[in-house]
Formats: structure tokens, sequence, C-alpha cells
């Protein structure tokens, strides 16, 4: 019988919004090693402080208590036969894949790598990444085969920040390995703590496929919704309105127009787009939706300076109160925010814009009443249905209280 003494000890790389919740739901089976290369988030983890938001302190606090063990130093690694790597995979200033990070991660693992080991990656990126450009860090750090040696899977992370109802063991994992036998290790390990289940793909390289179409289907999905937003704006026909009456219809797909941001969504379609054009083949639905979607900023900013002349509002120099600073609601969230392009963009026409969030730290400074021309919404946690803005307005006549979805798009 394995008890958590005799279990493998496993070590998750990366202690973010990914990583965390992973290392505390296997820490309640195995001995975990969470690893952060960041000093200073580890030692707020121990202090049982999450600025992710993503765990309940006592529930970290019980974590830590039950040998759950969090560190920065490498040497935790020299022990743990399995590596889980939750890093992020951004894109650089031209919109490309960055694995510096990916490749970083696995270049720690390689120094620790010993024969008979597991390295699954989680990290969200493009097919054939795991094996094309991960393993053979693996086998040069290590001096070691990889399938002889040493095996990788591949387990696409599904996180949804802020979402407390479809949390990490209630979503199915998808898994994979690069052998049958490490398939059915590593889908077997998934299985002892996600209750909803797991779905064992046949090859590494359709599990990271299956990961890249999930975010890119819903990028295009929600830019098709976004240009009807821009082309009804023309026509002075309400999208809201028209949506509502196409969903009457059972197969119509109900998406509503957003800002769209966050690690995933708004960055992965372009891991696949590029993996796309290396092999020979430009993608134009991927590509043009993601255009349409980092286009909708822009516009959110011209569309408002337009209701303010309108309402006989001056731009240059008025005040403008922006509620939300995070890329969705009820997160501290701000990865890939749209909200600094809009506020650049209404700073560069003279607007003067204080940004109020309370759930991030920067932003959380409640704003002075009676100083603004305009308040509007553009992220609605459940924290601000409380919130009064009329409070904050200079004048009820002479001022606008907008909301994104139904006075912008």
């Amino acid at each position: 019988m394995t008890t958590k003494q005799n279990a493998p000890k496993i070590c998750i790389l990366g202690l973010g919004y990914v990583g965390l919740p992973l290392a505390l739901e296997f820490s309640k089976k195995y001995k975990v090693v969470g690893f952060d290369i960041n000093e200073k988030r580890v030692s707020e983890l121990n202090a049982i402080a999450d600025e992710t938001a993503q765990v309940e302190s006592e529930e970290l606090r019980q974590a830590i208590q039950n040998g759950l063990t969090l560190s920065s130093s490498e040497n935790a690694l020299s022990d743990c036969t399995i590596f889980i790597v939750t890093v992020p995979t951004p894109i650089d200033e031209n919109r490309l894949p960055d694995l510096t990070p990916l490749l970083s991660a696995s270049n720690i693992i390689g120094k620790y790598l010993k024969k008979g080991v597991h390295v699954i990656y989680e990290s969200t990126t493009y097919p054939g990444c795991t094996e094309e450009d991960c393993v053979p860090v693996l086998e040069k750090e290590s001096g070691l085969l990889f399938n002889q040696d040493f095996y990788v899977g591949y387990s696409p992370e599904r996180i949804n920040p802020g979402d407390k109802i479809n949390t990490l063991t209630k979503i199915k994992k998808v898994t994979s390995g690069s052998t049958p036998e490490a398939a059915d290790f590593i889908d077997a390990l998934y299985a002892s703590i996600i209750t909803a289940g797991t779905h064992k793909a046949p090859s590494i390289r359709v599990a990271e496929a299956s990961k890249a179409i999930e975010n890119a289907q819903r990028d295009i999905n929600i830019s098709f919704v976004n240009e009807l937003a821009l082309i009804f704006d023309k026509m002075g026909i309400d999208t809201s309105a028209v949506l509502e009456a196409a969903a009457t219809k059972w197969n119509f797909l109900k998406f509503t127009p957003g800002l769209v941001g966050g690690h995933c969504i708004s960055v992965d379609p372009y891991y696949l787009a590029y993996k796309s054009t290396q092999l020979g083949y430009t993608p134009k639905v991927i590509t043009s939706g993601r255009e349409v979607n980092e286009y909708m900023p822009y516009f959110v900013a011209e569309k408002l300076m337009r209701l303010m002349l309108e309402k006989g509002i001056q731009i240059k120099g008025s005040d403008v109160l922006i509620l939300g600073a995070t890329f969705k609601e009820n997160t501290p969230d701000t990865r890939n925010s749209k909200v600094p392009l809009i506020v650049e963009e209404l700073k560069k026409n003279g607007v003067k814009v204080y940004v109020f969030d309370p759930l991030v730290p920067e932003f959380s400074k409640e704003p002075k009443n009676s100083s603004f021309d305009v308040a509007l919404t553009l992220v609605q946690h459940e924290i601000m249905n409380k919130i009064n803005l009329s409070y904050y307005l200079k004048s009820n006549k002479d001022s606008l209280i907008l909301e994104i979805r139904k006075s912008i798009l």
C-alpha cells in the first residue's frame, strides 16, 4: 500500500496561478516541493500570503503544516522523482513565443535528473515544443537519454483565474506521455487528484495542440462578436440587443464583445500561428481574430471620447475615472490587461485618468468624491456592485456613468 511517506516526491516548478493550486492538491497525497526562482514570492507564500488569491490562506497554512515545502533553492529538487513545469510562456515585443522561462526550468531540472524520472510540462505552448525544444535541454544538462533514462509528458493546465467553481480538481485533465508506459503513469498520477477524471491523449503533440486550440477557438469567437460590435456601432444598432435576438435560435453561440487579455487567450494563438508559419502555412482566421481583439482597446477609448463630446464634455483637461485594472472580473490578475492601453490612448488626447481597482494594490486607493466628469467601468468585480459612482462625479447633469458592455460595446 502506497502511503505519503513512501510515495514519489514531486517538484512543481513555478508557483503562480497554476503551480500553487497544483502543489497544494498534490501535497494532500504526495511529498511535494514547490519551487520558484522568485524569492519574494516564496517568502510571501511561506508567510501565508498569496497575491494571486487562487488559494485560501487556511488551505495554504494547512498544506505547509502537513509537509509542503516551498523554496527558491535549487537544492530542494535533489531527491525529487517527478517534475511538473508550470512556468509562464509569454510572447515578446514582436508577438513571437518567448521560451526563456520554459527552457530555464528545463535547464534547472536537468541538473537533478536521474534515471527513471518523469518530467511533465503544463505550460501552454505549440505542438512539438516539449520534445523538440525542452527534451534536448534535459538531455544536454543531465547527460541522460530520453525515453531510455528518463521520460516526459504533457498535461495542459486549465486553471481559470478567479473562478471558485471550476477549480483544479473539477476540470477534466488531458494527459500524455512519451511512451505508452509513461502515458499510463502520468495519467494515473493526475487521476489520483482530479475528481473530474482524465483524458489520455494518444501523443504529447496532440495534448499540446488541444490546449492551443482551446484558447484560439475562444479568441476567434470573441473576435467575431467584437467585429459585430464595430459594425453595429457604425450602423447605430445596439449589439447586445442583436445578440439577444439571435440567441433565440437553439444553435446560436452567444458570446459577448469585450477586451481580451490575460495570459492565455490573448497569447496562446500566437504560439500556434508561429509554429504553423514555420511549417509553411500562414494562418488566416487565427491572425485576423487576433487583429480584431488587439484593436478593441483603441475602439473603446475612441467611443468613450465620442460619447463625452455628445454630452458636451471637452476631451482635453477632462477627468475620467476608470474602474477595474485586471484582465477579467473577480481576480487581481493584471497580466496582459488591456486597461493600460485605453488609459494611454485617453492621456494622449489630454484626458486626466484615475484608475481604481480594489483588488489590485497599485490601484486600490479610493478616488476623491465629486472629482470626475466620467466614470467608466471596464472590469465589473462583484465587490464594485456596492459602489455609488455618482458620489465621484462633479455633477449628475453634466457627467457620464458608463459600463463597457452596456454603453461602449
